[in-house]
């Protein structure tokens, strides 16, 4: 048997499957023969998740403490050791992932390809389990599972000294295996006989339906004849854990009209699980199935309540209200809440049962458009910084699946105040060619917004000068009406490339001096090559090249042509050391601060090296990287950060 523990007890947490825990604590052993890498699959509800949430126990040395050691089968026991690495994927794209486990590791890179070479070139042999792939990333329209089989699990498990061992859909096991040596992966897909565990299964359902587990005390839960015979059927019928747990959910909740004597009564699937209940309690199943749309098209953690009734009707076209309110007998083996920011939220028990639902809508994209229209309409006065949390941040990933994210990629207040990571995504989803000029410019800033983590006062200066610098000068002022207060006003900006130094001062022009900028340029740039077209320029060519003289007006986007280089004089010493503000540089980064309270005022990071900067007396800031040359004027008031 799969299952069988020869008269040891069972994990108690898994419960069985000690065919399958025998095999994992083989890998953990690094027992002769056993593949470097292996691969946890089946179908929804198989139990994958929950087997290895029990084996995960085995291997943390402090929690496996609690465990009945002693008891249970030694094949199944991995001996105590260092704690592997466990990177979770939920809700993170593959980048995030990969970042989280150099942190883990302590890689310091600054390229994904550079983490997986040091991992290469390490003498030691790190142990890695990922599980839970399948809820990777934070939109559902996006297939990030995937992208994080391709772009992360298998390079890495295709580096010698690293043990693998991750959870994956059949489709995705089958892509990574299929990418690895013969004899370097073993797959253990929980539906094959091999690796299947009825007795397992048989005694999850009785246990379900046990009083001394929360069941309700009915003639087939308190006679132990009648619960084992009625867990057995239930079992044999189901062939799946998902579909047991939630039939047993059905039965308790509602027990009247249910016979255990009828097998009809028992499902063999998750939609059957579904029909069924909505049946016995006397309701169309579509009615169910419509209570539980919205929850199975939501994004993030889960649906606010107070959405529900909302988007269940606006996708029936009908007022579902009283439905929700009068409901929950009908809902409630299918749905769980939760707190989400102090916020309560409401989720399906389980991802399969999303699949059903959606798999049972005549028009996904339809449904979708219904419920960003609703969620559209409850932003007050149209003002996403008075949008509550899920329509701010998940708003993106229902318009994508929508098909009109594209439509509302013109406002700037959006731009700030939705989560980066999740509206990065959805940007990234759609073809470029599709993007409007305001959103090419969110998503040319937006790594630094993830990588940073900044807050939406920080994403709001970011823009304000993104625009400035793609000539987008009507965003740049709209994003000034956001109601924040900007650390700086950015004045203009030039894609000169190849500026060695920038010195601010001034020209005399009549009896009145003209503020400028004096950038020392490369002279293979000065004829027109930007950083955005043409070849980049590297730090070899600025290094061999004739540097030239070009004014600038300090503060206008004007370049002086007609002036002679040699009038710029530079603001006299007391000027200079006199002035309220004081820049200071480093290798990666610029800081502006008040010389009388020393305190930061403005700390600049860049996505791309910082060449030259300067700062006037009177707060102008000029600063130079291999993109182009922009100005800022500082505000006094705020700490923040820009590229």
């Amino acid at each position: 048997m799969t299952g069988s523990t020869d008269g040891h007890a069972p994990h108690p947490y898994v419960g069985g499957r000690a065919a399958a825990l025998r095999a994992l604590a083989a890998w953990r052993m690094e027992w002769p023969g056993t593949p470097r890498v292996t691969v946890l699959t089946g179908a929804a509800g198989s139990g994958r998740s929950r087997l290895l949430t029990g084996f995960l126990m085995l291997c943390d040395p402090d929690f496996r403490e609690q465990l009945p050691l002693d008891e249970m089968d030694p094949s199944t026991v991995p001996p105590k050791m260092p704690a592997p690495v466990v990177p979770s994927p939920a809700g993170r794209t593959a980048a995030q992932l990969l970042w989280l486990l150099a942190d883990h590791l302590d890689i310091r890179a600054t390229a994904t390809a550079e983490v997986f070479a040091e991992l290469a070139a390490s003498t030691e042999t790190h142990t890695v389990i990922v599980p839970d792939v399948d809820r990777s990333g934070p939109l559902r329209a996006v297939d990030e599972a995937g992208r994080l089989v391709r772009d992360v699990l298998k390079p890495l498990a295709g580096v010698e000294n690293v043990r693998v061992l991750v959870d994956l859909p059949r489709p995705l096991a089958r892509e990574l295996a299929a990418g690895l040596a013969p004899g370097a992966v073993k797959v253990i897909d929980l539906d094959e006989p091999q690796w299947a565990d009825p007795e397992g299964l048989a005694l999850h359902a009785e246990a379900a339906l046990s009083p001394q587990c929360g069941a309700p005390d009915l003639p087939f839960t308190t006679d132990p004849a009648a619960r084992r015979a009625l867990a057995s059927a239930l079992a044999q019928r189901a062939g799946n854990a998902l579909v047991v747990q939630l039939a047993a959910h059905c039965i308790l909740m509602a027990p009247e009209g249910f016979d255990p004597a009828d097998e009809e009564q028992l499902p063999s699937s998750v939609g059957e699980a579904m029909d069924l209940h909505a049946r016995r309690l006397g309701v169309e199943p579509g009615t169910l199935r419509s209570m539980l749309t919205p929850l199975a098209l939501a994004e993030g953690p889960g649906l606010p309540v107070e959405f529900w009734a909302r988007l269940a009707g606006s996708v029936a076209g009908q007022d579902m209200t009283q439905t929700i309110a009068q409901g929950m007998a009908l809902a409630g083996p299918f749905v769980e809440a939760a707190e989400s920011d102090d916020v309560t939220v409401l989720r399906l028990f389980h991802p399969a049962i999303g699949e059903e639902v959606r798999s049972g809508l005549a028009n996904v994209r339809s449904a979708q458009t219904q419920i960003a229209m609703a969620l559209l309409e409850s932003v007050p006065e149209q003002n996403w910084g008075k949008a509550g949390a899920y329509v701010r941040d998940h708003i993106a990933g229902h318009t994508l699946a929508a098909g009109l994210l594209p439509q509302l990629l013109t406002d700037p207040g959006l731009f700030v105040h939705a989560d980066p990571i999740a509206l990065r995504a959805a940007v990234e989803a759609v073809p470029f060619e599709e993007l409007g000029a305001p959103a090419r410019t969110y998503l040319r800033i937006a790594p630094l917004f993830t990588r940073a983590e900044v807050p939406a006062s920080l994403r709001a200066a970011l823009l304000e000068t993104a625009f400035v610098e793609d000539g987008l000068i009507e965003y740049a002022a709209a994003v000034r009406t956001l109601g924040f207060e900007l650390p700086w006003q950015t004045l203009w900006s030039t894609p000169t490339a190849g500026v060695r130094s920038v010195a601010v001062g001034s020209v005399q022009s009549g009896e009145t001096p003209v503020p400028v900028a004096l950038l020392g340029v490369a002279s293979d740039t000065v004829d027109g090559d930007t950083a955005d077209g043409g070849s980049p320029v590297s730090q070899s060519d600025v290094d061999t090249a004739r540097i030239l003289p070009v004014l600038h007006h300090l503060e206008q986007a004007e370049q002086l042509t007609e002036v002679a280089p040699e009038l710029f004089r530079r603001p006299s010493e007391e000027a200079l050391t006199t002035a309220p503000l004081a820049l200071s540089r480093g290798a990666d980064y610029l800081r502006v601060w008040d010389r009388e309270s020393e305190e930061v005022v403005a700390a600049l990071i860049s996505d791309v090296p910082f060449t030259a900067a300067d700062l006037s007396p009177d707060g102008v800031l000029v600063l130079a990287t291999r993109r182009g040359v922009k100005a800022l004027r500082i505000r006094p008031g705020a700490t923040a950060i820009v590229s």
